[in-house]
Parts: structure tokens; C-alpha cells; sequence
């Protein structure tokens, strides 16, 4: 397994460790309510080292980012950044990401899953015919979400960029807790505020990082926040997970993410989307809240009244913030209107859901 700049401390502290696309990350300090409740109360620190960054570079590069991606990416200037997806031929996502405009029009950086980090570099790598610059930085960029909502008023603490009035996917870039070159972004995957904080990973930077941002965070109730909360929180916030809510298989138009597809560029499989969209999805991402006990887990399948199989859970869990279970599932479209009651197949047994808008914090 691959370590994290963090992995050390996370063990100190005494974090239950596990293996996550490959690397050695902390799951848990404390437990997964208590520090659910800290990032939606206060502030929380998660080590998410782990994630992919390409740089590309050069005139091509924004050409290059626009034929690969969903999003308009023509539209971000310097300091801006948008969610998008990297679409297969088949219309289906090879990955999820954040494209950060550095330069318009010539430098940007692209932040992909884990567990992809290979699969996402091989890809655009195949697209890229006009000798685009690109740099496979992971290995030496560290990453912090500091999430909740005082993140912000103690990470200003440590910098004189004016971080307080970030707009959400804006970023900028300077000295942070005495370390150059820090990139702090307001791009969150919470739904709770705050700022992901990305530097190169040399000369003790990590370690004086965090060093600082808990030396200032500790005394308001800031804590190192582990991977099974993360999950919580941005299920509570309908946030798609790749691997679970999102895959090679399904469509972006599926997953709800039409607002990241646009067709005013050519890009990968465009016109099967296109042509998805004027015959109508036969299938949609809904949100899930529980009626009869029970909490719905990935891969359960969900039949309607007549006992026909009509869906599977994608994402699932007790919700720290609403004390109920809720879920995210692939429903055919007939029955995806909210208020649909359907049955999810826990030990061969339909138990009662019903349809729910999400977000559901």
C-alpha cells in the first residue's frame, strides 16, 4: 500500500487504518457520528493525499480538456474551477473530476479519483494529438480538506490570501502556514463549507501544514476527520461517489448531471447523449429515505408493489444529521417520481422506501 504525507500521524493518533484505492487511509478517529457531527458543526480535517492531479499545459490544452470532458471548460477564467465528467465512447463516465483554470486558456489542473488515477491518465492521454504538456503530479501533491463551517475563520489564520470571501469553485494561490506556492480551493465535497488545500509534498511542507492548521484548530474544536464520515456527509448531501453512484456503465443524463453536460462542444460521445436525451432516460439517480427500519446498502436490489425488480441501491446509510435511513438508487424512470413507495430486498425481505428529493440535509 502507498502512504500518504499524513499516514504516520493518522496511526499516531490512532486511527482505524485501511487499504482505499491503494493506499493506507484512515477510516475513523473517534467513530463515524462523532466526527460527522464535528465537520457539520465546526470544522474537520480530512487527508485526501490520496486523489489524482494532471497538469496540462500549452496552447492545446484547453482543446484537449474540452474534447474529453463534459463540462464547458472554455468558460473558466483564472481561479475558477468546474465539476465535470470524462465520458467513455459508449456514453457511460470513466471518472468524475474538477478542472482548475491556472492560465486560461494554457495551464490547468485536473483532480480525478484515486482509484483512477491510471485509468484517467491512459485516457486522455490517447486524445491528446497536438503534443499537450502533461504532468501525472499525484504522487507528489499532498491534499487537506479542512470542511465545516469554521474552517474558514481558522485556515485564514494562516495566510494572507483573503480566503474568507472564496466563492465556491474559486481558487487561489500563495503562501499558506509559511509554505509557497499553496493552492487553497473552495470546491468541497461536504455540502458543510471550507477549503482543500493542495502543496507539493517536500522539504517537511506536509508536516508543517498540519502541524499549523491543528496548532490554530485545536483550541475551537477542530479534528482529523476520517473517509467513512466523508461518506456520510456527502451522501447527505446526494454527492455522487464513483465506484458506487456512478460508473463505465452509467450515463451522466442518468446520474442527474445534465447541468455538467453541455452540447454547444464536441466532445466524447456527444452524440449518443444527445440522442439519450431526446428519447428520454429510461432510468434516473433518485434519492431514497427509509419508511420501514432497515438501511439500505450498495447492490440491494428494490422491487415495486407488483414485486418486479425495478432498481439497485447505489449508496446507503444511517444519516448522523437526520437520524434516518436514506439511500441513493438507480430507479426505472416510471417509478422515480418522488413520493414512489418501492421495496429494497434486505435478506430476501421488501422493506418500505419511499422517493425523496435530494439533497437530503
Amino acid at each position: 500500500m502507498k502512504n500518504t504525507p499524513f499516514t504516520q500521524k493518522h496511526i499516531d493518533l490512532g486511527a482505524k487504518m485501511a487499504e482505499f484505492a491503494g493506499y493506507n487511509m484512515p477510516i475513523s478517529y473517534s467513530g463515524i457520528n462523532e466526527e460527522h457531527n464535528t465537520v457539520r458543526n465546526n470544522a474537520g480535517v480530512f487527508d485526501v493525499s490520496h486523489m489524482g492531479e494532471f497538469m496540462l499545459k500549452g496552447e492545446g490544452a484547453l482543446d484537449l480538456i474540452q474534447r474529453v470532458t463534459s463540462n464547458d471548460a472554455g468558460k473558466l477564467t483564472a481561479g475558477k474551477a468546474q465539476y465535470s465528467c470524462l465520458p467513455n465512447e459508449q456514453g457511460g463516465i470513466v471518472d468524475d473530476l474538477l478542472v482548475y483554470c491556472i492560465e486560461e486558456n494554457k495551464t490547468y489542473m485536473l483532480v480525478v479519483n484515486a482509484s483512477n488515477i491510471e485509468k484517467d491518465w491512459n485516457w486522455i492521454s490517447k486524445f491528446n494529438t497536438g503534443n499537450v504538456e502533461m504532468h501525472n503530479i499525484s504522487d507528489k501533491t499532498g491534499l487537506l480538506a479542512v470542511q465545516g463551517p469554521k474552517a474558514v475563520e481558522y485556515m485564514q489564520q494562516l495566510t494572507d490570501m483573503d480566503i474568507a470571501n472564496l466563492k465556491y469553485y474559486t481558487f487561489t494561490k500563495g503562501t499558506f502556514a509559511g509554505i509557497e506556492n499553496v493552492v487553497v480551493s473552495a470546491t468541497g465535497y461536504t455540502g458543510a463549507g471550507g477549503v482543500e488545500i493542495y502543496f507539493e509534498d517536500k522539504d517537511g511542507a506536509g508536516e508543517k501544514i498540519w502541524n499549523e492548521i491543528f496548532r490554530v484548530g485545536t483550541p475551537g474544536g477542530l479534528k482529523p476527520i476520517g473517509l467513512a464520515a466523508r461518506d456520510t456527509l456527502r451522501l447527505e448531501m446526494g454527492f455522487a461517489l464513483y465506484g458506487n453512484d456512478i460508473d463505465d456503465t452509467t450515463s451522466p443524463l442518468e446520474a442527474g448531471l445534465g447541468w455538467i453536460t453541455k452540447f454547444t462542444k464536441d466532445f466524447t460521445a456527444r452524440n449518443i447523449l444527445e440522442a439519450q436525451k431526446a428519447a428520454g432516460i429510461t432510468r434516473k439517480l433518485v434519492g431514497l429515505e427509509m419508511i420501514d427500519k432497515g438501511i439500505p446498502r450498495h447492490g440491494y436490489k428494490i422491487q415495486n408493489a407488483a414485486g418486479e425488480e425495478i432498481g439497485y441501491i447505489t449508496s446507503g446509510t444511517q444519516a448522523p444529521s437526520l437520524g434516518k435511513a436514506i439511500g441513493m438508487a438507480y430507479l426505472r424512470k416510471d417509478a422515480a417520481t418522488e413520493g414512489t413507495e418501492v421495496f429494497i430486498m434486505i435478506r430476501d425481505k421488501g422493506v418500505k422506501a419511499q422517493v425523496i428529493k435530494m439533497p437530503f440535509a
